[in-house]
């Protein structure tokens, strides 16, 4: 891994626990106004919405927004199904901010702390800005910068996107590594000319339903970020 200068990281999946987190806000903010619904169930159908809202975007069917404005799009294409139709705009408006509330794996927060001893650190994330700050100061994230969609004005895996982030630290493509729990991310993001690595999260998606394998070449593949840091020769902290 010699001449990696900085790592970048996707997040949802990766770095936070998107199915549970969600799962728990809808619940606790459903509860009080006597709604009764499967969060596990409603996090998944809404995440399931992701791929083919920002598809629309990279298409060049609708023009780009942050992923705020699709996931709140998202919410209401599912509201109808889980009971929803009739939620005030107050509780919307905060229901949808529940991806700014996600809870971060155990692992991360020590091992990017680790991490950054040696490297520079962003999220390459589909997540907007302000999405991505509320989640470092909820988890204790160290980011040097925050890069991804927003800053490309495109999603992943659009080869922008990665090399939009490498740009932002004047590094080549080939100096930063991708880190991600997604083995299509990480295919990608080699195909921008990123070097990669694989981070298994095998409960992402439910139990067992995450990638606890890369299907893919990847340089590196650890079990978690202390094993990155560790594989990567950074001391503890």
């Amino acid at each position: 891994m010699d001449g990696i200068r900085a790592l970048v990281f996707d997040v949802f999946g990766t770095l936070v626990d998107w199915r549970g987190s969600i799962a728990r806000d809808a619940r606790e903010l459903l509860a009080p106004r006597g709604i009764t619904i499967d969060g596990e169930a409603f996090a998944d159908a809404w995440r399931a919405q992701y791929q083919p809202a920002m598809e629309d975007v990279r298409s060049g069917r609708l023009p780009f927004c942050k992923l705020d404005a699709l996931h709140r799009r998202n919410l209401e294409a599912i509201a109808g199904d889980f009971g929803l139709s009739a939620l005030d705009e107050t509780t919307r408006v905060e229901l949808n901010l529940a991806w700014h509330r996600l809870d971060a794996w155990p692992d991360v927060s020590a091992g990017l702390h680790r991490l950054r001893m040696k490297y520079r650190l962003a999220p390459c994330s589909n997540g907007n800005i302000s999405l991505m700050v509320d989640l470092a100061r909820r988890n204790y994230f160290p980011w040097d910068a925050i890069v991804g969609a927003e800053l490309a004005r495109d999603y992943k895996p659009k080869p922008v996107v990665y090399q939009s982030a490498a740009a932002a630290f004047d590094c080549a493509p080939h100096e930063v590594l991708m880190v991600a729990a997604h083995s299509s991310d990480l295919a990608a993001a080699a195909q921008a000319g990123l070097r990669t690595a694989f981070v298994a999260r095998p409960d992402e998606k439910g139990p067992g339903l995450g990638e606890a394998h890369a299907t893919v070449p990847v340089d590196l593949s650890v079990a978690s970020l202390h094993e990155l840091a560790d594989r990567l020769h950074c001391a503890p902290v």
